[in-house]
């Protein structure tokens, strides 16, 4: 059974940090937009889904009107019995009306961005909301009756103190969410911060300031009843997100929309990004596929191992075994021997993963997996 994910590229704001294919003042082709989603999905999805995954962009961006007509259409779909339905959120797009149309269509479960607790780094961010309009999201979508919520957070950030970072845990966790999401910032290439960046215009933490945001982070956290499964990801017990386990565990999901990524039959499907395209595209020929890329064998070794490492509990032994035909050891016994000399994996019977030291230093280890070049 696969997963689904939904793309939806329009945003109120770009965010300042924000490399996504998301787009801002692009409203006026929601409509476009929207009934070329449904196209799309009436011929790419015709089993039973796992899981559904309303991602962007800012979902709670669209207008009333096109949640409902892509609820209509998410509706005929068959969904597994204990199905997840996840559509993400920014406070300042939500609206009363918007999220009863979302759990009509069967939403169980709310993302919503934050970031940050104070209102002067929201707006270096160039967040759309402030720290009022997020408690206001938050207790709306409570009162409406979404029990499973994430908030996504971010530490790193310009301008942002430890004990800045500490605050806006504690602030959070006092709404006791049942996930969070907590992410270092990245400066990438293309976003207004990397511009800022190159001018050294942005005062960031150092190094190991955000590893030490990192440690107190997982300290606090799981002092509070939220247990690490995955280098950036901590919820309560029974609710870790089931869709990005999908990835995490490289199982097969659908990808519709514009920029959307699929992995089917050891296949990767990527979808035309710009807006305009992906519409003219299912207009001419019921699909918007860019670029097809074939797995090899290697490529899904290391792809599983990559991922399997993101997770606390690591690698089974024994399904790797089972999906591959060969024992992991075979494979890399150099490298599994050398990093578990340095402490930075550990290694039984059943898993492989990373120890907290090898968590810090994830990508030179994982990097050490490549097996093509």
């Amino acid at each position: 059974m696969k997963s689904l994910y939904i793309h939806i590229p329009f945003c109120k704001n770009k965010c300042l940090y924000c490399d996504f294919k998301s787009f801002e003042g692009k409203e006026n082709l929601m409509e476009q937009y929207i009934d070329s989603l449904i196209v799309e999905m009436s011929l790419r999805v015709s089993e039973k889904v796992q899981n559904i995954f309303i991602g962007g962009g800012t979902p709670t961006f669209l207008k009333e009107e096109h949640i409902k007509s892509l609820g209509e259409a998410i509706k005929k779909i068959q969904k597994a019995e204990n199905y997840e339905f996840t559509v993400e959120g920014n406070p300042g797009t939500f609206t009363r009306e918007k999220l009863l149309l979302f759990k009509d269509m069967g939403v169980n479960r709310l993302s919503i961005g934050l970031q940050a607790w104070q209102n002067s780094l929201l707006k270096v961010l160039g967040r759309i909301h402030n720290n009022d309009e997020f408690i206001a999201s938050y207790k709306l979508a409570r009162e409406i009756g979404f029990n499973n919520i994430n908030i996504d957070l971010m530490f790193g950030l310009p301008n942002q103190t430890i004990d800045m970072w500490m605050d806006t845990l504690e602030k959070v966790v006092d709404l006791n969410p049942e996930h969070l999401s907590i992410y270092s910032l990245i400066i990438e290439e293309g976003t207004s911060f990397y511009d800022l960046n190159e001018k050294g215009k942005l005062l960031v933490p150092t190094e190991e300031e955000e590893r030490e945001m990192y440690n107190k982070a997982k300290t606090f956290l799981e002092s509070k009843g939220y247990k690490q499964y995955e280098i950036s990801n901590y919820s309560k017990l029974g609710s870790e997100c089931k869709h990005n386990l999908v990835y995490w565990e490289l199982n097969e999901y659908i990808g519709c929309g514009s920029a959307a990524h699929s992995y089917i039959d050891g296949k990767r499907y990527e979808n035309l990004s710009c807006i305009e395209e992906y519409i003219d595209a299912i207009k001419e020929k019921a699909e918007a596929v860019k670029e097809v890329i074939i797995n090899s064998e290697e490529d899904n070794i290391e792809e599983y191992i990559f991922m399997g490492l993101r997770k606390i509990q690591g690698i089974s032994l024994q399904d790797f075994k089972n999906r591959f035909g060969k024992d992991i050891n075979e494979i890399y016994p150099e490298i599994i021997n050398r990093h578990k000399s340095a402490g930075l994996l550990i290694v039984n019977d059943e898993n492989i993963r990373l120890s907290e030291n090898g968590i810090e230093l994830s990508n030179i280890v994982m990097s050490d997996f490549i097996l093509t070049v």
